[in-house]
């Protein structure tokens, strides 16, 4: 295999977090709530726009309608209720800007990386929309898989300030240690992740994991400081920076 030597940085953006024209710059994929956890019409239009400015992906961001809790409970809906909800929001998107890629928000994200049924709902919506989109998916997860099995190409999702057990899922939220706050770590397994292809669990363990997408959170208080600097410790390291684009990865995968 040869080394890889380009990565994309992905951002969920027009959740109402304040800091969306600091941080396209530094992405090369927006994910952009669709109307259902966060935002509507005119956030929508107006996160398109930076993201043609600033020459980024454009990406729907569909999630459960829970603004309450920011579409981060898990809920249980039937089959077709959840492909309408997923579908409904990329096509709300898609009316607006040409879209590139699909990543579910939040709770939908989580239950689509462990449960095969979700996984294939998900999928399933994608496909009825535009089967040339691109999943983004959390990686070695069920959606990858199901995305993969579909004919759809799939862009393996890692996270800079997420830590990870020893399967290679996220820590919940709800644990301790789930959220990486130190910068210098995050940014250290963020090149362990591209450059080698592992990450270390929270028991020690190194696991094979495939980083073809790095998520960069966009609602913290830090988040423009943490963007640029992994915009920049990724480039020192020799990357280029660079939408997802699945006949390069294939021929590129370390």
């Amino acid at each position: 295999m040869t080394k890889k030597v380009h990565i994309d940085l992905n951002c969920d953006l027009g959740e109402g977090a304040g800091h969306d024209a600091e941080l396209m710059p530094l992405i090369t994929s927006a994910n952009i709530a669709c109307g259902a956890h966060a935002g509507d019409e005119a956030t929508m239009r107006a996160t398109v726009a930076l993201a043609l400015k600033h020459g980024v992906a454009i990406g729907a961001h569909p999630g459960f309608a829970d603004r309450e809790n920011f579409g981060r409970q898990e809920r249980s809906l039937p089959a077709a209720a959840l492909r309408e909800l997923v579908a409904s929001q990329i096509v709300a998107l898609a009316r607006i800007g040409q879209l590139r890629h699909v990543k579910p928000h939040g709770a939908l994200y989580n239950q689509a990386a462990r449960d095969p049924s979700v996984a294939r709902v998900v999928v399933a919506a994608v496909l009825e929309i535009d089967p040339a989109l691109v999943l983004f998916a959390l990686a070695g997860s069920e959606l990858a898989r199901a995305g993969r099995e579909a004919g759809l190409a799939v862009a393996e999702e890692v996270f800079a300030d997420r830590s990870y057990q020893r399967d290679g899922s996220l820590t919940p939220r709800s644990a301790a240690g789930a959220m990486i706050t130190d910068e210098n770590v995050a940014v250290a397994q963020v090149l362990r992740m591209v450059r080698e292809g592992v990450v270390r669990a929270t028991d020690g363990t190194d696991v094979a994991i495939r980083a073809d997408t790095v998520c960069v959170h966009g609602d913290g208080p830090q988040a423009v400081a943490f963007a640029r600097r992994l915009n920049a410790e990724l480039r020192a390291a020799g990357m280029k920076l660079k939408s997802f684009e699945p006949r390069m990865d294939a021929n590129s995968r370390e």
